[in-house]
């Protein structure tokens, strides 16, 4: 896929975990296209608050066929929360003056609560702090009715993005919630190598002007259970019962994210682990 089918997309919130995974699968994906937003220290990429300095927000989405959302914290307080939804109508604000065409916000299946295959009619009902201020954000944007189209996007699970996989400190096996049955927690999963390529997707179709839903579902079809991916990835660990307010499901239904961009590879747990290996070294 060439820049031109992805056009110039500003890319806000590069630095955090998600972000840094992302920009290390475009590169091995060699995507291009991005231009990457930091809030300081040197790089290449316009450097600004996006709450702060909404002039210079604007100037860094000049000619940009999109912005990508991608900001906020995952814990935190209530007021590190209730930044979600301010920094949501930043992007669109700043898309707004720009001429952008479309913001796409990184939104969280945790807005659904504990649910089987749950599609994107099916009603919110976030039971964390965190799932209740990615509703908030959804409901933020879509009241922001001049400017960009918006595209909310509820991701499952990203490999290397959650504590499960991420990199660990010290030895000893990882701790482990699980159920009676004595396997881990169901969640959808997705690759960071397959979520750049289900972005780059997304970019070139909103960029030939196809229409794109208000909120859309991104994972890999199916689910995995936690303790299967921990095998695969080789890493010892214990279970302990999970407390009573662990959600033992939350699979998305991906019907409408495969409807825009194609069939995607079902989820599975060796696949996931080596999607995220891939990156090692490949990391900014």
């Amino acid at each position: 896929m060439g820049e031109g089918g992805i056009g110039r997309v500003l890319v806000v919130g590069g630095t955090g975990r998600l972000g840094t995974l992302l920009r290390a699968a475009w590169a091995v994906e060699g995507l291009p296209g991005l231009v990457w937003q930091r809030r300081s220290g040197e790089g290449e990429g316009p450097r600004f608050d996006p709450l702060g300095d909404p002039a210079a927000y604007a100037r860094a989405a000049a000619g940009a066929r999109a912005i990508l959302n991608l900001a906020g914290r995952v814990g935190g307080g209530e007021e590190d929360l209730a930044r979600h939804a301010d920094l949501a109508r930043a992007a669109l604000q700043a898309g707004a003056a720009a001429g952008v065409g479309r913001v796409f916000l990184a939104s969280s299946a945790a807005v659904y609560g504990g649910a089987v295959s749950a599609a994107e009619s099916r009603p919110p009902a976030p039971v964390s702090d965190y799932g209740r201020a990615k509703l908030a954000m959804e409901l933020a944007a879509r009241a922001h009715r001049d400017g960009p189209a918006i595209t909310c996007l509820r991701i499952g699970n990203v490999a290397g993005a959650d504590q499960l996989l991420a990199p660990r400190d010290g030895e000893g096996p990882q701790t482990l919630h699980v159920l009676a049955d004595g396997g881990g927690l169901v969640r959808s999963y997705i690759g960071p190598r397959a979520l750049a390529r289900v972005l780059a997707a997304l970019f070139a179709a909103s960029g030939a002007g196809h229409a794109l839903p208000e909120v859309l579902n991104v994972a890999q079809p199916g689910a995995v259970r936690m303790d299967a991916l921990l095998r695969a990835a080789g890493r010892p660990w214990r279970g302990v019962p999970a407390p009573d307010a662990a959600l033992p499901e939350v699979t998305l239904n991906t019907g409408a994210l495969e409807a825009v961009i194609g069939p995607l590879p079902r989820a599975d747990a060796g696949a996931i682990v080596a999607d995220l290996g891939r990156l090692a070294g490949a990391r900014p």
